[in-house]
């Protein structure tokens, strides 16, 4: 008999309608469509417009989606975990505020702050508390309003990101699909490299703070790249391993989308072809935690229940991970 496991069993997204070119890019700052095609592979990326619009509103929408799509009520929703690095507020979480406008009610909700391996960190934690029998629907979302932390005069960082968010459904399954095994890792000395030096309370607000535009992402992008390269590869390799798969065992590579030179080097190291790469990075950017999930979603008519999926992510931190997950429906 098989045991219990966490299934994905459906996925809902959202992204914002206003959507940012190279070439609009190139009038803001010193840059070209060439230079961040060959650099990131991004052509463009999806901005969230609007005053008083925030990540939650975008995560929202996500699960209203997710809901409708597989025909589940608010009211059985048992946990919401909302996986971002640009909350509304300080506090309340994002998923506090994301369940009261989706109308998901009196359900214990939280945060997961672990860039751009958040929604792995947030998929893994769900996926505990539907294999413990704990809870029997838990909804995963990651969300990120990446606009909102982005230095539109900063050459090299604001080509990189978009807005979006994206939904899972966790519930349990005994058929022997679900998420099958995980990888997560973090090296807290990877920080210097990649973060938000304000507002936090380090460094809380301030008028020095402002004026020296320390709350926006800051990025050594050589060094993250360094970074990123070997480890995202590595741990999907030691995945597959540890589970006896090889590339051709694979119908899926969902990396995530921070930059199209890691990702193929990813899919070398596992054996993967270019075919089973899941890639959107040109038409959204780097969404953040929204990037797998994102995958999820626009590529889910073409998946097979049983097929062999691998999600990778490399975020600030460091943090990085990998989960396996036999697709369920």
């Amino acid at each position: 008999m098989s045991k219990t496991v966490a299934a994905i069993t459906g996925v809902g997204a959202y992204l914002p309608d206003y959507v940012l070119t190279n070439a609009e890019l190139q009038k803001m700052v010193d840059t070209t469509d060439e230079w961040i095609q060959v650099r990131t592979g991004i052509s463009e990326r999806r901005i969230l417009k609007g005053e008083g619009k925030a990540t939650s509103d975008m995560a929202a929408k996500a699960v209203e989606n997710l809901l409708k799509k597989t025909n589940t009520a608010a009211k059985d929703i048992d946990l919401l975990i909302c996986a971002t690095v640009t909350p509304d507020m300080v506090f309340p979480s994002t998923a506090n505020i994301t369940c009261d406008k989706a109308g998901i009610r009196n359900i214990p909700s939280f945060d997961i702050a672990a860039a751009c391996s958040g929604f792995l960190y947030a998929l893994v934690t769900g996926t505990q508390f539907v294999q413990t029998g704990l809870y029997k629907k838990v909804i995963v979302v990651g969300a990120d309003k990446m606009s909102a932390i982005t230095d539109y005069e900063d050459r090299t960082t604001c080509v990189l990101f978009g807005d979006a968010a994206a939904a899972v459904l966790l519930e349990p399954s005994d058929s022997g699909c679900g998420i099958l095994d995980h990888i997560l890792r973090s090296d807290g000395s990877g920080r210097a490299f990649l973060h938000q030096k304000a507002g936090g309370s380090l460094k809380p607000p301030s008028h020095a703070t402002i004026d020296a535009r320390e709350h926006f992402v800051y990025q050594d992008g050589k060094t993250v790249f360094k970074f990123a390269v070997t480890n995202m590869a590595d741990v999907s390799a030691e995945i597959m391993e540890r589970n006896g798969l090889k590339g051709a065992d694979i119908a899926w590579l969902v990396p995530h989308q921070a930059n199209k030179r890691i990702i193929d080097a990813t899919a070398r190291r596992m054996d993967v072809d270019d075919s089973k790469v899941m890639l959107n990075i040109h038409k959204y950017g780097n969404t953040t935690a929204a990037t797998i999930p994102l995958c999820l979603w626009e590529w889910e008519n073409r998946l097979k229940k049983g097929d062999n999926i691998i999600l990778a992510a490399f975020g600030g931190g460091f943090t990085w991970g990998s989960v396996y997950v036999k697709w369920a429906y």
